[in-house]
């Protein structure tokens, strides 16, 4: 069982992920879900358009950097699977309101 602290603060670094070419984060994108923190692992999805996408493993180290700031030890395993429709439709409405380019 992990402490409470640290389960927020873990939580809280997650949500801080920007995306680089929207202005949001990457949660409130829905590009992560299954968030599972343990005492020093956690992992979760990281839901892309499509998997193809070419910032992928730019959003791989994003994540596991903001969680490292957290417990450098932590291990962080990203399972990374494409959106359905659905997700992909709300993330694009998103990214056209939120678009930095």
């Amino acid at each position: 069982m992990v402490e409470e602290n640290k389960r927020i603060r873990m939580e809280e670094a997650l949500k801080s992920v920007e995306h680089p070419e929207i202005a949001y984060s990457l949660f409130e994108l829905g590009m992560i879900k299954d968030i599972n923190i343990e005492e020093s692992k956690v992992s979760l999805v990281l839901k892309v358009p499509t998997l193809s996408v070419p910032i992928k493993d730019y959003l791989i180290t994003s994540i596991e950097e903001a969680l490292k700031k957290e417990d450098e030890d932590v291990r962080v395993e990203v399972k990374v699977e494409e959106m359905d429709k659905e997700e992909r439709v709300r993330f694009m409405k998103m990214a056209q309101e939120g678009w930095r380019g």
